[in-house]
């Protein structure tokens, strides 16, 4: 109740007889709300069992979800996102945008669903180096015969004060797997992966140890890394592919905002 300042507070006052109705009309309110929340969407069930039937074992449609268009929705087909109608029939693949503020709500809502913990990373199956005092933070996931991940160690070395922390990902071929044990396995691991991702240099020695590689492969599977580089920052949020050094710059530039 609104109190007039300057004058005293009127004394409410409450009969036994309308106690019984208020308490009526609470547990009306509460029984409502609780419906509105756990009364699933008929639409989005049936759109969730047409697509898991058509896409099988392959991949598990993990939400459905409404979009701002009636009667479209958004399905999560194993952190990737298509489309469809409200009777699950029709499938659309591609970018949803907004064209009054030229926003991908597509790469919008997939930078949501697939924000990992940072803290939760094996940060020990990587190989970790520093440029300056370190303070900016990468995680990467590579593959030692991935043209765009040789591109992004460039990228790497025009930046300052960042550590690199690089999970080896050898997916491409059996070859990469090779490649990465001698990495890994090398005397200075840092240095061998650098000197090869930056001149090339011959790989060899020793691929008999025991290295994390199952490890990082079985990770980027369960983070949905589909692609070489993936890059991953300290809030948890990703930049797939060879982005460029003013690209990571803003990036770490609004970590600190």
């Amino acid at each position: 109740m609104l109190q007039i300042p300057g004058r005293p507070a009127p004394k409410a006052h409450h009969s036994s007889a309308s106690r019984p109705l208020r308490a009526l009309l609470a547990a009306l309110m509460l029984a409502t709300v609780t419906a509105a929340v756990a009364a699933p969407d008929p639409a989005a069930e049936r759109i969730k069992s047409s697509v898991q039937k058509m896409v099988g074992a392959r991949a598990e449609v993990k939400s459905v979800e409404k979009t701002p268009i009636a009667g479209l929705y958004e399905v999560n087909i194993g952190g990737q996102l298509v489309y469809a109608d409200a009777s699950g029939r029709y499938i659309l693949n591609g970018e949803l945008v907004d064209t009054q503020g030229g926003v991908s709500l597509t790469e919008q809502r997939l930078a949501e669903i697939n924000r990992i913990k940072w803290s939760d990373l094996p940060l020990s199956q990587a190989i970790k180096w520093t440029k300056g005092n370190g303070s900016r933070q990468i995680a990467v996931f590579s593959d030692p015969n991935c043209g765009y991940c040789k591109r992004i160690e460039q990228t790497f070395e025009q930046m300052d004060n960042i550590t690199v922390y690089t999970f080896l990902y050898p997916v491409l071929s059996p070859d990469s797997e090779v490649k990465s044990r001698q990495v890994w396995c090398a005397s200075d691991r840092t240095k061998a992966w650098r000197d090869w991702m930056l001149s090339k240099s011959t790989l060899s020695g020793n691929a008999n140890c025991k290295t994390p590689l199952e490890k990082n492969v079985a990770l980027g599977r369960s983070l949905n890394v589909t692609g070489t580089p993936a890059v991953f920052f300290t809030d948890g949020s990703r930049i797939p592919g060879a982005a460029d050094a003013a690209t990571l710059e803003s990036k770490l530039a609004s970590l600190k905002k």
